[in-house]
């Protein structure tokens, strides 16, 4: 038999419709590869069942329900067969040259390779502005070649790496700790321009205003976990200011980016929205923490 060439991650966190059209994807991987999907699912015997009984190939690690994405990733890591290890999300679309290409930047000599996110939820317009209020900095292009940072759900890392970095990743942190931490080493991180996978997420209106209050509130809870209060206090006043600091940005970077400026404009008053839902999260993570935020974000 031969052996499995490269591990995909996939947290299974946002029901078996998204996650069908994902592993529909990653099974044609394998007229090219030797992969092993490993769905790290905290939603139950429903998904698992389903999924077990459509993708029999699927390997599955159920976790208990209030398990976060960080740490669903931590625990696949240590399952993973396959000495290259590639992390995705469950509405994520491959193309059928993606493993082939991964292995192959890993083959050229690169720890650590990633790429670009194109939108492919998009019919609607809700679903584009969604989409560029949360990945506007991933949009191709993206310079290729050594990279100050790369998207967490289009990348794979050599396996060793991963082992010697467990301390971290048992953080249960997002990804750029554990990126910081491998630049802090001296490991650079490689950006393959061309490296673009499709990302298929249909959200309601309120369901992403609540995503974006929940991440922000986790992540300005973990920044300011166990610092004074005078600090808190100082930051979360501070993130007042956000709505429009968040607001110019994502113009600037869509603009940058060549996204229309019919479909900037029209996204305009959704994203102004999500970056006040964002705001909020960021005052009430760092005046009172972040909660079970973490545990709720999909």
């Amino acid at each position: 038999m031969n052996p499995v060439e490269l591990t995909v991650v996939v947290p299974s966190v946002n029901g078996l419709h998204d996650l069908v059209g994902c592993l529909e994807a990653l099974e044609r991987l394998r007229e090219d590869i030797h992969v092993e999907v490993l769905v790290v699912d905290r939603l139950g015997d429903t998904v698992r069942d389903a999924v077990r009984s459509r993708f029999p190939n699927v390997r599955i690690l159920p976790v208990p329900s209030e398990t976060t994405i960080p740490e669903m990733r931590h625990l696949a890591f240590q399952q993973a067969s396959a000495d290259a290890v590639a992390v995705i999300e469950d509405h994520i679309i491959v193309p059928p040259e993606w493993g082939r290409r991964l292995l192959a930047g890993l083959a050229a000599g690169h720890d650590v390779v990633g790429g670009p996110i194109a939108n492919a939820a998009d019919q609607r317009l809700l679903d584009w502005s969604t989409f560029l209020c949360e990945y506007s900095a991933c949009l191709p292009p993206l310079p290729e070649g050594k990279a100050e940072w790369l998207p967490g759900n289009n990348i794979v890392y050599r396996r060793a790496l991963l082992e010697r970095f467990r301390d971290v990743t048992a953080e249960g942190k997002w990804e750029n700790r554990l990126h910081d931490a491998m630049r802090g080493e001296g490991i650079p991180l490689y950006c393959d321009a061309t490296l673009i996978v499709g990302h298929k997420k249909h959200f309601g209106f309120f369901e992403y205003i609540s995503q974006r209050y929940l991440y922000s509130r986790s992540y300005a809870g973990a920044r300011v976990r166990g610092a004074p209060l005078t600090r808190r206090l100082a930051m979360g006043a501070a993130a007042f200011a956000l709505p429009p600091l968040l607001l110019m940005r994502i113009l600037r970077v869509n603009l940058g980016k060549g996204v229309s400026r019919q479909l900037v404009a029209t996204t305009l008053p959704f994203i102004l929205v999500y970056a006040t839902a964002w705001a909020i999260g960021e005052i009430v993570g760092y005046w009172f923490g972040a909660g079970d935020a973490l545990a709720r974000v999909r």
